[in-house]
């Protein structure tokens, strides 16, 4: 489909510079997902973008602010027209956008790079069981390559809101049909929220797990309306051969794809178990939002559980450049609190957890995290002040409305909800409440068979 052009719609102005011209036309855009493409004074389009609103987005290169943006200011007034094209959704916009990128190859995409290649949606071939994966080192053989794409975190987005459609799997196992021993292994997450059909426990035959790989493939190619089709004939088919297990599979397919434009919001649809966080963004984002010197490596969260309103645990998890790093976990019982007292349980097991690095001379995290508000996190400041210590940064998360607390300020620091910081926070707190919660369900089942 070629792109949309308003010019009919637009007062062209003999004296109106094309830069003007151009923020005129993107004022009249549609306030739907699509592509918009930018081009200079001789028509070559310069740089193309998606968007889930595009008179929103494609607005925004016009207004004052954008010139003081660094990635914009060198070749914003080259602009001097602009068109678009609408898609379905915004994961449509994004699979466009990487298409028209790779096809005009517009000068000013490949200065978003950052010295860095461009992230690929890479599905491997050769194997029993294909892999679907996001790369920026693709592979020269025996893979599917698609792309490249402007944002490996959307892409990613993209990636988890296909698989709840296609169920394909995005781990890196080596998974053969006919060994045995894979009907033993446990499978991931994804198997029990319905997002995987578990080729590493071989409950789906590698024929009928192509076929879902396939029909990914045809979408990812833009033939969305020949695979609806081709998926209504084989439900139709297996239906009237009573196969009704397969025929409410593809059903369920079908709803999900003709509803793709409603579901199709890279981060409001991601599971969460799963989410896309870009580690480096959101350290750099807490160093912004933290006023620290510094971007922090270490985080270490600690939240509190209770053993059926007895016996209380803490847990404390420890993230090294924004990752999980399993070895520094630990975990408490609550020796000193009788009954339900979180304020007394944080106090209790920061006291014991940086008492003892101070007296073994161990550094101290850049970040402590407690799980709560302003009443836990003034109880860890007051455990610091008992034992004479200058605590690192100390802050609280509390999860009704996800805000930050910091000590001797009384109003809460609120992040944006797709901010890279936040969702960091958001890892490090609900870690440490998962691992939290399992130290307690061991105790419950220990006292349990006593």
């Amino acid at each position: 489909m070629p792109p949309q052009n308003d010019n009919q719609n637009v007062d062209t102005n003999p004296d109106q510079s094309g830069f003007e011209f151009a923020a005129e036309k993107a004022r009249a855009f549609p306030q739907t997902p699509g592509v918009y493409l930018m081009k200079d004074a001789v028509g070559v389009v310069i740089y193309v973008g998606k968007a889930k609103n595009l008179r929103s987005r494609a607005s925004s290169y016009f207004l004052k602010n954008a010139e003081q943006e660094l990635r914009l200011a060198n070749w914003l007034r080259e602009i001097c027209d602009i068109d678009y094209l609408e898609c379905e959704s915004e994961v449509d916009a994004l699979l466009v956008e990487s298409r028209l990128i790779k096809d005009i190859q517009p000068r000013h995409n490949k200065e978003q790079k950052d010295d860095k290649t461009f992230p690929y949606l890479q599905i491997t071939t050769r194997e029993d069981f294909p892999r679907v994966e996001v790369t920026r080192e693709p592979a020269t053989s025996s893979t599917k390559l698609y792309g490249p794409f402007a944002s490996a975190g959307s892409l990613r987005g993209a990636i988890q809101v296909l698989q709840r459609i296609f169920k394909f799997r995005t781990c890196s196992l080596d998974i053969q049909e006919n060994d045995e021993r894979w009907r033993w292994f446990r499978p991931c997450l994804l198997a029990s929220i319905h997002q995987c059909t578990a080729p590493c426990n071989l409950r789906i035959s590698k024929e009928d797990y192509k076929k879902d790989i396939r029909r990914l493939q045809m979408f990812l190619e833009g033939s969305k309306k020949r695979l609806l089709s081709q998926m209504e004939k084989e439900m139709q088919s297996a239906s009237q051969e009573m196969r009704y297990e397969e025929a409410a599979k593809l059903r369920d397919e079908l709803d999900m794809l003709r509803s793709l434009d409603n579901r199709g919001e890279l981060d409001t649809h991601a599971q969460p178990e799963v989410f896309y966080i870009d580690p480096n963004k959101g350290l750099a984002g807490l160093k912004k939002v933290l006023k620290l010197d510094e971007v922090p490596r270490t985080i270490e969260g600690i939240d509190i559980a209770h053993l059926q309103g007895g016996q209380t645990v803490a847990s404390l998890v420890q993230f090294i450049d924004g990752l999980p790093f399993k070895p520094g976990y630990r975990r408490y019982k609550i020796r000193s609190v009788q009954g339900i007292d979180d304020f007394a349980s944080i106090h209790e097991v920061v006291s014991r957890r940086y008492k003892k690095l101070y007296e073994e001379g161990e550094l101290f995290p850049d970040i402590i995290l407690i799980d709560g508000g302003k009443g836990q996190l003034n109880a860890a400041v007051a455990a610091f002040r008992a034992l004479e210590i200058e605590p690192p940064t100390l802050i609280s998360l509390a999860k009704k409305e996800e805000e930050v607390f910091r000590p001797g300020e009384s109003e809460s620091l609120k992040l944006s909800r797709h901010s890279f910081a936040l969702r960091l926070l958001q890892y490090v707190r609900d870690e440490s409440h998962r691992f939290a919660q399992h130290y307690h369900h061991i105790l419950r089942k220990k006292s349990q068979i006593d």
